[in-house]
């Protein structure tokens, strides 16, 4: 049986250059995530750390997740946050 699909991690600046871009293509990348077939929540907020931005995603199943993903690599998030580095942890939820 499939269940949810839970991404958590960090988006780890280097600079406030960095923590710039970020804050300038967030909102359209937040905007079009959530508004995805198959999204159930999708938060991207800065930690107690300014360089240092919490992600919290949560998909309905890994076929959402993977479009999600395809999405987001053609998108100009991704280019434009490209060198940003990420560290997260992928999981999937027994819905039993």
């Amino acid at each position: 049986m499939s269940g949810n699909i839970r991404l958590t991690g960090s988006l780890i600046c280097t600079s406030e250059a960095e923590c710039d871009m970020v804050r300038a293509y967030l909102p359209e990348h937040i905007r079009l995530t959530r508004q995805e077939p198959g999204c159930l929540s999708f938060a991207v907020t800065q930690s107690d750390d300014p360089l240092i931005w919490r992600i919290e995603e949560l998909f309905v199943d890994r076929a959402a997740f993977d479009a999600h993903q395809a999405r987001t690599l053609a998108s100009e998030w991704a280019h434009k946050t490209a060198s940003i580095r990420r560290d997260y942890t992928i999981i999937a939820e027994d819905r039993s």
